[in-house]
């Protein structure tokens, strides 16, 4: 027997503040991926893939911005 209630409301969230960390972490990624490919400990395509994190998150942030 199915449990027949109301949902609850949508949770409000600031998500330029949740795109400022999220580029914070891809930051702090991109930092420690170019120290291991300087170093030789791996290749270069973790920094690629962290400087595009990055990017995408700051079209994220500019989109949030623009849409509060």
């Amino acid at each position: 027997m199915p449990i027949d209630h109301d949902p609850s409301p949508p949770v409000q969230v600031d998500l330029a503040r949740v795109m400022v960390v999220g580029c914070a972490l891809w930051a702090v990624a991109l930092v420690v991926c170019l120290v291991l490919a300087a170093t030789g400990t791996t290749s270069w395509l973790p920094v690629a893939v962290c400087a595009t994190g990055l990017a995408l998150g700051g079209l994220g942030y500019l989109w949030a911005v623009r849409h509060r």
